[in-house]
């Protein structure tokens, strides 16, 4: 049997392979190979070199059935990788990374150790992160603009910014500043609020682009809605909506690109965002080649401040999001933003229902450290128990308010005929929103002292938790409930104004 052994790639950067030829195959079009390399006809007893850069091997006899880079040797599969990100070709944002094609028939060649091939892959990664902790560590003092000019120039067509429509326009502007071709991309979550749609159009006609819009699966988000209704991010955290809206849609996005800008700041976000660098290996999320280490972040803005942006905005006239001349600070979705008020953090404004420290909606994930991550409760809405009864003290401690045991909610909340109405608060001591209320339930409580109304309290938090869900309605803490004289079912405190003046409202209209 003779084989075409070819050493080497055609002109179009695709490698070429050993294939036996020594039978026909079942098509009309004849063999042609651009030779670059010495090729090599072979059998066990003779070989032949045939070796030009411009002669072709045409024959009646000789034809192949499908492209040769389906037949790659492995010595030169690492080739087809170097080699194609050579070529001219973009593939367009949304696009799936290409998977590896490389099956070599068992007659032709011997397949490489996959341990091999691993072992080199984490050497890669392992190189690529030093190369870019270096690379931050250069640009640390850095401005936002020099940091665009170096990530524009050297990934080009493969990086992308990434768009939220709020002060993040700080970055197209840059970008049209380095006065090199650059493309935006936006998450369309189908919840934005119309003036961020109508912002989106005035940018693109201000800087005379196309965004390309990302938008999340359609079937997800029926079945998320079905089964749990428009609004289950209030009950149970947004980390599920978030992911169906807006994380897959990017991970999609990203797996057509090798890079991408994004418009983090450390003072954002002061448990998540505080050491995030310039440039760094992305940690959560791949790039269109696959795998660890295949996309790389820049965050141009990282060591800029909040107020030092909007000096810029001001200063190149640059349009912003209107949104923002209405108190709102950090934009995302309609339902799970609001404006802030004076001296409170930008952050304050988004999910306000959960805890201020850890308030990313996995776009950012890679942000959260490990142990950090896992002392999140089930709700998002705080750190569970990492801080113990012994560290922090308990709260509502006040003779007005009864401490109720787990029987004593049990009881209470089984009488179908009580004495006396209770009002009841489901907390957990380490809760900063619970905090933050103390002061207004100890007053509510000595108001109400003496008129047929109980207050009281419950920790529902560590071994407690499964049961307040399941059988008290929590969702968040804190959980106020209302428990009427003749009728079983609570009544659960809707809103999350929690002065004095509104939970005796509240209070008031139904007793």
């Amino acid at each position: 049997m003779w084989t075409l052994v070819i050493g080497d790639v055609s002109a179009d950067g695709h490698a070429l392979a050993s294939q036996p030829i020594g039978r026909k195959y079942a098509t009309s079009h004849p063999l042609q190979l651009s030779i670059r390399n010495p090729v090599y006809i072979q059998s066990s007893s003779s070989m032949a070199a045939i070796s030009s850069s411009q002669d072709h091997i045409k024959g009646s006899s000789l034809y192949i059935s499908q492209p040769l880079d389906r037949f790659l040797v492995p010595s030169m599969a690492a080739k087809k990788v170097k080699y194609a990100a050579r070529r001219g070709l973009v593939k367009p944002i949304s696009a799936q990374a290409r998977r590896s094609e490389s099956v070599v028939p068992s007659a032709a060649t011997t397949a490489a150790p996959e341990t091999v091939l691993v072992r080199e892959k984490e050497r890669e990664v392992v190189v690529g992160e030093e190369v870019y902790e270096k690379m931050a560590e250069d640009l640390s003092s850095a401005s936002p603009l020099e940091i665009m000019d170096k990530a524009l120039e050297k990934f080009g067509n493969d990086i992308a910014i990434a768009f939220s429509g709020a002060e993040d326009v700080a970055l197209i502007e840059y970008a049209k500043l380095t006065g090199r071709p650059f493309r935006v991309f936006s998450l369309d979550t189908g919840r934005l609020n119309s003036e961020t749609y109508r912002f989106f159009d005035a940018v693109e006609k201000h800087y005379n682009i196309r965004i390309e819009y990302m938008f999340p699966d359609a079937v997800e988000v029926q079945a998320l809605v079905r089964n749990k209704g428009l609004f289950s991010f209030y009950e149970d955290g947004h980390q599920e909506c978030c992911r169906v809206r807006k994380v897959r849609p990017l991970r999609r996005a990203l797996k057509g690109l090798k890079a991408w800008i994004t418009g983090q700041r450390k003072d954002q976000s002061p448990g998540t965002r505080a050491s995030i660098p310039v440039v760094q290996v992305d940690p959560a999320f791949e790039g269109i080649e696959g795998g660890s280490g295949s996309l790389i972040k820049w965050n141009p803005l990282a060591n800029v401040e909040g107020k030092d942006v909007w000096d810029f905005l001001r200063t190149m006239n640059v349009p912003v999001n209107p949104l923002h001349l209405q108190g709102y600070v950090s934009i995302g979705c309609e339902p799970c933003t609001r404006p802030v008020l004076p001296g409170q953090h930008e952050r304050e404004g988004r999910w306000w229902w959960e805890d201020a420290k850890a308030k990313e909606c996995g776009l950012h994930k890679g942000n959260i450290a490990q142990e950090n991550a896992s002392q999140l409760n089930g709700n998002g809405n705080g750190l569970a128990q990492a801080t113990t009864a012994a560290e922090t003290a308990d709260i509502f401690n006040t003779q007005n308010i009864v401490n109720l045991s787990r029987p004593g909610i049990e009881n209470l909340a089984r009488l179908e005929n009580r004495k006396e109405a209770w009002l009841v608060v489901l907390y957990a001591p380490w809760c900063q929103f619970c905090q933050g209320m103390e002061a207004s339930y100890v007053e509510l409580a000595a108001r109400l002292s003496g008129s047929g109304i109980k207050v009281g309290k419950f920790r529902a938090d560590g071994d407690q938790k499964a049961f307040a869900k399941n059988e008290l309605q929590l969702g968040s803490f804190p959980t106020i409930l209302f428990f009427p004289k003749h009728a079983s079912q609570p009544i659960k405190y809707p809103s999350e104004k929690r002065d004095v003046d509104s939970l005796l409202a509240f209070v008031n209209a139904l007793h």
